[in-house]
């Protein structure tokens, strides 16, 4: 099978490379920067990406494979990736005075492209596509004509190249005056400085079908039925007839991968675990029930663990230790759970993990990416060990979360549980800010749930519900108290803050606009409704800088 090879080196979007890859229709795999690039590793690959990273070509960076400039396999360098190839080929990266984030203005290259020898045979379907919107860009390009004069990207680098590797030609520099674009004269070889596949970057998907479809020429004929029948072959060979045990949330991600074993393995050899932390929304353990009793379950556990959990998180404040507590926790009451079940010794545990949870908890596909949060179901030292006793599955773990909807819709779910809101693993634990307790716990699971009814019943301009609209809304309950007004008496109550982001994939997000009566009327029906919250506010923060959630 034909494929794309990116190459990860740490960079929180590389996986979205990959994604972007995958919905033109073309199978993309990932794999660590430093791999070796053996014959097995290369069958079936029509070109290689180069993905970004949080550190420089001169220090912790990996190093590639030589062989990869020996392949004779189109390359192109996306930000860490062109300072890679720059570097090994002779050229000159250097640190810049000031780090350059967020969008930049690029500019096109009007003077003629000195030196170039064969443009129509390796640069001309990259450009054709890249600025499909002109007739002749690689002719105007070349010649000197006005053809495409700028367009925003979106840069995140600390370095640049400075001196250029013998061969490569400048196409395109940023409005601060470096490399942007930059093209081999001869070998299909392509580097940009900015990031292509965010959905801030303007032509970043023109580009990067410009270097798949065009300088690769690869056939799109992937899409996400051939991404199950795949997981499902491997689901097959790591289980066959082993017990699996999947600890189940209700969410999207767990209900997802739930659907997917019970359509892949024996349903007698499958063990649904649901575990009440006493941190979940409100009326969730009754859908989840009935959810999974639809889906075909045959072995389904609920269990209650609300006391061990409230427990444990007693007197801790920082998010970090809330959610390796959560996540040692939940391996805690499985194992006393699972004494209880018929399981046999060696039992699989499966998890509805995605790349962004892994990404965000530093356990990407190398050894360079940086931890941004830990996720209860990828930080935690137990999890980790299953992980490396080869007994933990993880079918989803390739896919974002608009992916992972959409796998939903092949194997039969409902529209309701598959546009589901996200929610975090470790639940209201961190979405109480600093200690979390039952009663802040029933305060939230209570605004919240008001929170979500009103985006359900609401309309958007566009006649959609506010709800459809959102990635994700939800409520965060603030360790502050300020005074207010309740009748004629003072009142001390706690400050609520809501968030609603728009997404396509949960690696950046904008906030959701919402015209303020829709947002003044939903402030109201909370403090009427929920007398301890004196005070509400929305979260304008975008993500970057911020995450999505607060914790």
């Amino acid at each position: 099978m034909e494929k794309i090879l990116i190459l990860d080196f740490g960079s929180q979007t590389t996986a979205l490379i990959g994604r972007r890859v995958r919905e033109m229709g073309v199978y993309a795999e990932v794999i660590p920067g430093d791999s070796e690039l053996t014959d097995a590793a290369l069958e079936g690959v029509r070109g290689i990406i180069l993905g970004g990273s949080p550190e420089s070509v001169y220090g912790k960076g990996a190093k590639v494979s030589p062989r990869i400039y020996e392949c004779g396999l189109p390359l192109l360098g996306i930000c860490y990736g062109l300072h890679r190839i720059t570097a090994d080929l002779g050229g000159i990266v250097a640190p810049l005075a000031k780090r350059e984030f967020g969008a930049v203005e690029v500019r096109m290259n009007q003077k003629p492209a000195i030196g170039l020898k064969k443009p129509v045979m390796h640069v001309l379907p990259f450009f054709t596509r890249f600025l499909r919107r002109e007739e002749r860009p690689l002719w105007n390009l070349v010649t000197g004509q006005k053809s495409f004069d700028s367009f925003t990207a979106w840069m995140s680098h600390g370095d640049t190249v400075v001196t250029l590797a013998p061969g490569f030609v400048e196409a395109a520099k940023s409005a601060t005056g470096y490399p942007a674009i930059v093209f081999h004269t001869e070998k299909p070889w392509f580097g940009v400085q900015f990031h292509p596949e965010v959905s801030h970057c303007e032509h970043g998907n023109d580009l990067l079908a410009g270097f798949v479809l065009g300088v690769c020429e690869c056939s799109q004929s992937w899409n996400m039925g051939r991404y199950l029948e795949l997981a499902q072959k491997k689901l097959k060979e790591a289980a066959a007839e082993r017990d699996v045990l999947l600890l189940i949330s209700g969410g999207v991600d767990s209900t997802v991968t739930a659907a997917l074993l019970l359509k892949t393995l024996p349903p007698e050899h499958i063990y649904l675990m649901y575990i009440d932390t006493g941190l979940m929304r409100q009326g969730e353990t009754e859908e989840v029930k009935d959810m999974l009793t639809r889906l075909g379950a045959r072995h389904l556990s609920i269990v209650d663990a609300e006391a061990d959990f409230l427990g444990a998180l007693a007197g801790l404040t920082k998010p970090e230790e809330k959610r390796k507590v959560i996540g040692d926790l939940f391996i805690t009451v499985q194992e006393r759970e699972v004494a209880k079940l018929t399981l046999a010794d060696n039992y699989f545990l499966a998890q509805g993990t995605l790349y962004t949870d892994l990404i965000e908890s530093g356990k990407g596909v190398g050894a360079k990416a940086h931890l941004i949060k830990t996720h209860h179901n990828v930080g935690s030292p137990l999890v980790d060990a299953k992980r490396k006793a080869g007994l933990l599955l993880e079918p989803l773990d390739c896919l974002y979360k608009d992916e992972v909807r959409e796998a939903g819709r092949l194997l039969g779910l409902t529209e309701d549980v598959v546009m589901r809101h996200p929610f975090p693993g470790p639940g209201l634990a961190v979405r109480v800010l600093g200690e979390v307790t039952k009663e802040k716990c029933a305060i939230l699971r209570a605004a919240d749930k008001i929170f979500i009814d009103e985006l359900k019943r609401r309309a958007s301009p566009e006649q959609k519900t506010l709800y459809s609209e959102i990635w994700q809304a939800f409520a965060v309950l603030l360790p502050l108290r300020s005074v207010g007004v309740a009748g004629d008496g003072r009142q001390y109550g706690y400050v609520l803050s809501l968030r609603a982001v728009t997404s396509s994939d949960g690696m950046t997000a904008d906030v959701y606009p919402f015209e303020a009566k829709d947002i003044l009327e939903i402030s109201t029906a909370i403090t009427n409704a929920v007398p301890e919250i004196g005070r509400v506010c929305y979260d304008v923060s975008s993500k970057p800088p911020a995450t999505i959630e607060w914790e």
